[in-house]
């Protein structure tokens, strides 16, 4: 069974900078950032030109460690202190379930298991401790 854990910072509007600071910081390299204009508009609900330019998912290599980011979406709260969040990346969606469920026990479930753009399973849950994980199934890799 193979599982992976890394740190998931949330920012309020300055993602991408945070994310260019600590790959210079830190010497990293980024794969990757995603705005939440980059998604499929969605009529139900509209983003203004400010929400399309916040990050929806940034991902930063530091050696063979993952840093994975994301901006707030706008009008959800921004707590600080309660902005790095454990991202878990099981490689099958019954050891999603099985993960989210015994985080639930006395959590509160924040986004339900789904199928997103992104993965066959995505879900965010805050646990009896207040720590919040995103149980994250990886879109299986072309061979």
């Amino acid at each position: 069974m193979s599982i992976s854990l890394n740190p998931y910072l949330i920012f309020d509007g300055n993602t991408k900078e945070a994310v260019h600071f600590y790959e210079k910081a830190l010497g990293g390299k980024v794969i990757g950032i995603m705005t939440f204009g980059d998604m499929p508009a969605d009529p139900n609900h509209p983003l203004t030109d400010d929400m399309k330019d916040r990050v929806m998912h940034a991902h930063l290599k530091v050696g063979d460690s993952d840093l994975m980011f994301s901006d707030t979406f706008p009008g959800m709260p921004y707590q600080p202190g309660d902005t790095v969040q454990i991202a878990i990346h099981p490689r099958e969606e019954a050891r999603a379930r099985e993960i989210f469920a015994a985080l639930e026990d006395g959590g509160q479930v924040v986004m339900s298991l789904q199928k997103t753009d992104w993965s066959p399973m995505y879900g965010i849950i805050k646990d009896k401790f207040g720590v919040t994980f995103q149980v994250n199934v990886p879109m299986e890799q072309p061979h």
